[in-house]
């Protein structure tokens, strides 16, 4: 066994009642919280430590999950400034895509998870719908065990209306996927998984639909897909088939608590009650929302009905950074500017959503809060900068304040992937030299 203590910092819990202790301390032991607390350590944890990270005047909180991204688009970042969502498939996406192969994606893949570290996210659903070199998604999850994040490969397909070389039919998808997942689901203690992800709704057919979802709940594993995230595809749905996205996803049977509903942005009420009846969870994207100009969702009509919220960055095409401190900031100023409402929602609101609500979307219960026998996936944030100092308030420095240079360690299943701000499993210059090298020849 190996033991980390961390002592000194702020421990913002995330759990049920969101306690604060102020200072505390963390004890890790292998992958796993053992213990935590107000105060200063007990003598017997402190002479049983391992390594000891003093972290006065920083904050210690849960990893957060980016719920929803796509790592490819790390190679596409600044093409779509001026674009709405199909006109930036169209020009910018596909005309690129079209010429990744296995170790583009996997550079492209390294650079963006390590930005997700950097950022705050030690969980990643990376919706990877990028199939021309059928290694890819070997390459990409490669790069996630090389790393050591916790990584779930949300495996994407189209069938029909979308780019020929990046179609797939049901057989190919569901034949495909399962040589994945026969390699890397379950992987390093689980750390790596393995889902379904079709497209969007107007790629899919209904019977590739029914087929790819009844084969990820043959594995219990969920489905994630792209859900009304612009008012143009909901009419879309409704001129073709007559019922908006999740009215088509209902109808077909399909609709539950194993399903990730990215963006869901143009929702009506009818809706709303269908995802909280099913329990559904939603994503989030505000950034991406905003860049794009696809809409602000109803957030606030979302938690009235107890609706499951994560987070995320989406892709570094239509953001075009992946930082969860950034989308922390953002969930809560959109909701305000859009209900003209100071009180719309809060710091902890948006902290719960980011490690809670990730955590549901990830479909794990051992991760996003602090607690004995949770994994031991946290960040060390130092409020000790002109930024964030003087704190008031710990959990309205860490969202309003905080940024991904105030990071100084990353943990992850008890494994310090970031410490004292310096990449401890690639080096992080390298990589970025033959990520530029390979970006030019793909483009």
């Amino acid at each position: 066994m190996t033991s980390l203590l961390i002592v000194g910092a702020a421990l913002v819990t995330v759990d049920d009642d969101f306690t604060i202790h102020d200072p505390g301390w963390i004890h890790i032991v292998d992958d796993r919280i053992a213990a935590l607390g107000p105060g200063v350590a007990p003598d017997d944890v402190t002479s049983s430590a391992d390594r000891l990270i003093d972290a006065t005047g920083s904050a210690v909180m849960p990893g957060m999950t980016n719920a929803h991204t796509h790592l490819f688009q790390t190679f596409f970042r600044g093409l779509a400034d001026d674009k709405p969502l199909l006109d930036w498939l169209r020009d910018c996406i596909w005309p690129g895509a079209v010429h990744l192969d296995r170790e583009s994606a996997h550079l492209a893949a390294t650079v963006g998870l390590i930005e997700n570290l950097r950022g705050g996210a030690t969980s990643v659903i990376d919706h990877q719908y990028i199939h021309i070199d059928d290694a890819i998604d070997d390459g990409v999850c490669t790069a996630a065990d090389e790393l050591g994040i916790r990584f779930l490969l949300a495996r994407g397909w189209a069938d029909r209306n979308y780019e020929p070389s990046l179609s797939e039919s049901a057989e190919q998808v569901i034949e495909r996927t399962r040589q994945v997942r026969n390699r890397w689901h379950g992987h390093d203690n689980h750390r790596i998984r393995v889902e379904l992800a079709p497209l969007i709704p107007w790629g899919c057919s209904d019977d590739a639909m029914k087929a790819t979802v009844a084969e990820a709940r043959s594995w219990g594993a969920g489905t994630h897909i792209h859900c009304a995230e612009t008012a143009v595809e909901v009419e879309m749905s409704v001129a073709e088939r007559g019922v908006r996205h999740v009215e088509w996803l209902d109808q077909l049977g399909l609709l539950g608590p194993d399903f990730q509903l990215a963006h869901s942005v143009w929702l009506d009420d009818g809706e709303l009650d269908l995802i909280a009846k099913r329990d559904a969870v939603v994503v989030h994207c505000p950034v991406s929302n905003m860049y794009l100009a696809s809409g602000v969702p109803r957030i606030l009509d979302m938690r009235e009905r107890s609706i499951r919220i994560a987070l995320a960055s989406d892709g570094p095409g239509s953001n075009n950074r992946q930082d969860m401190f950034e989308v922390l900031k953002t969930t809560i100023l959109l909701q305000k500017i859009h209900h003209l409402d100071p009180m719309a929602l809060q710091p902890e609101d948006a902290l719960w959503m980011a490690c809670r609500g990730g955590a549901e979307a990830m479909g794990q219960t051992d991760i996003g809060q602090l607690a004995p026998g949770m994994l031991a996936d946290l960040l060390v944030v130092s409020l000790n900068s002109v930024f964030v100092a003087p704190v008031h308030r710990v959990p309205s420095a860490l969202v309003f304040c905080a940024s991904p240079a105030d990071i100084t360690h990353v943990v992850v299943g008890g494994r310090v992937l970031i410490d004292d701000g310096i990449v401890t499993m690639v080096d992080e210059a390298e990589l970025l030299r033959k990520a530029e090298i390979s970006a030019r020849a793909v483009f």
